[in-house]
């Protein structure tokens, strides 16, 4: 009997199940596939190898989430920071984001002339700043008394950016700028869709600025691919099971007994690390499949398609770049592209001479489903990526070693989930409703970014570090 079983390997899986093993916990990890990491992992594919889909590291620095949950478990990843973290492209404009404010002012008023620019950045940059210096907030969904308790937590943060809390994000930088060109507000749009998975007029101004500061804090290439971290991270757990996926659960009064192709495992306590949409087929027992499927409204059916290419070049690169065009893809939800290469130092990921590349697009589920137009819509997404990639950063032709892609069929197929990018922190969706890390199911918890707290590596660690506190270890 295992005092903890974490079902599923991926940023808050991974964390959760290393940081238990560092105070002592007995306790057991599964990963359906022979990778760790999830949406975040490396996998091989005709000899060369891609991060899945994360690929960036934010939030790794003094007085951040991320250190400070792998400086508890005792673990340093193997990094370079990225600077600029992202070079924008938009209609042959150049805007690449420095840490640097002014530096990053410099260009956007270059590129982006308008008189409230310095204004409005330097308020992202007091947000984002003052954002993560706030401490002793956490949620809990396990009962009424609790939920209540944990939301009087937040009052202090509440007040502080009660401004900008409670204002939809649209109309907050509508009214901020007055009159401004609608390729800028594109500029914004795109760059808030990476981080806050939802568009402008769905969030708040707090979430947006946010989004938008996140590259004023240090940003981390990982060096050897993304599951190279997660390997090293949980190397001190003894019972790690890769290739195990779980196929069915069932709560008894004591113990969790989870079935897999191997045998039956036994848990006190059960934590899992798949999204509240994808988890009631888990379970055998009715009161539990309720419970997930009462979160089925906040589905936004929300995914990725992914083309990932090597190619064979002398020329220099940066580690990303977001690709922003005047319409929307065809097949895809937005109009911005997000293209990362591989450190070409990095020999572990590409070999000498080559990039290892990802390029990812917002798309929705539902459009993937019909199995006569799927290999057409496929093949004509994937052309129209390739082509947008190789204008944009001149690769030529006979450099692409290996290109293809993956939809969210692809991802349902290999990590069991086709909803992407998590529960988005919308107006509609906000704290009190959403899914917290404890459930008012004795024992069952979640991770990850379909519940508090939000998406990306510093919205994770903040919600595993909650469910550290709901665990009180």
């Amino acid at each position: 009997m295992f005092e903890y079983a974490v079902v599923g390997s991926g940023v808050g899986g991974a964390a959760s199940a290393a940081l238990l093993n560092a105070k002592g916990k007995n306790v057991i990890l599964f990963e359906k596939e022979p990778y760790l990491g999830g949406c975040s992992s490396t996998f091989t594919h005709r000899g060369y190898a891609y991060n899945t889909g994360a690929t960036t590291l934010a939030g790794y620095q003094e007085n951040f989430i991320v250190k400070e949950v792998f400086d508890t478990i005792g673990f340093t990843p193997e990094l370079i920071e990225t600077d600029p973290t992202i070079v924008v492209l938009q209609n042959g404009k150049v805007t690449p984001r420095y840490k640097d404010l002014n530096a990053f002012l410099e260009l956007v008023q270059k590129n982006y002339p308008h008189t409230k620019n310095r204004e409005f950045w330097e308020l992202v940059y007091r947000i984002n700043e003052d954002f993560y210096k706030r401490y002793g907030h956490f949620y809990s969904n396990r009962n009424f008394f609790k939920k209540l308790c944990s939301l009087a937590s937040f009052i202090p943060l509440g007040v502080s950016f009660a401004p900008y809390l409670f204002q939809n994000a649209q109309s907050f930088i509508e009214k901020f700028f007055g009159v401004m060109d609608e390729e800028y507000r594109q500029f914004l749009e795109s760059q808030v869709l990476i981080v806050a998975q939802a568009p402008l007029r769905e969030i708040n101004f707090l979430t947006a600025a946010l989004s938008l500061g996140y590259t004023f804090n240090e940003n981390h290439y990982v060096v050897g691919g993304m599951s190279h971290l997660f390997d090293t991270m949980t190397c001190g757990i003894k019972n790690l099971k890769r290739e195990s996926e779980i196929l069915s659960i069932k709560r008894d009064e004591k113990h969790f007994e989870l079935q897999t192709k191997e045998g039956v495992f036994y848990a006190e306590k059960l934590i899992l690390n798949s999204t509240v949409y994808e988890s009631a087929k888990l379970f055998q027992n009715r009161d539990i499949q309720s419970y997930y499927n009462s979160y089925e409204h906040l589905n936004n059916y929300q995914s990725s398609f992914m083309l990932y290419m090597t190619i064979r070049s002398k020329k220099e690169f940066e580690h990303h770049y977001q690709i922003i065009q005047d319409e929307r893809f065809t097949h895809t939800l937005s109009n911005a592209l997000f293209v990362s290469f591989s450190d070409k130092k990095d020999k572990v990921l590409a070999p000498e001479g080559h990039y290892s590349i990802t390029a990812s697009i917002h798309t929705d589920l539902r459009w993937w489903q019909d199995k006569v137009l799927y290999k057409t819509q496929k093949k004509e997404l994937q052309e129209l990526l390739l082509d947008t990639i190789i204008n944009h950063l001149g690769i030529e032709k006979d450099e692409i070693v290996q290109t293809f892609s993956a939809t969210p069929r692809t991802f349902q197929r290999y990590i069991n989930r086709s909803q992407l990018g998590g529960n988005a922190i919308t107006m509609k969706n906000f704290l009190p409703k959403l899914p917290s890390n404890d459930t008012p199911i004795e024992g069952l918890y979640n991770v990850g970014d379909s519940v508090y707290a939000a998406q990306g590596w510093p919205g994770v660690m903040l919600g595993v570090k909650n469910l550290m506190r709901l665990l009180d270890v």
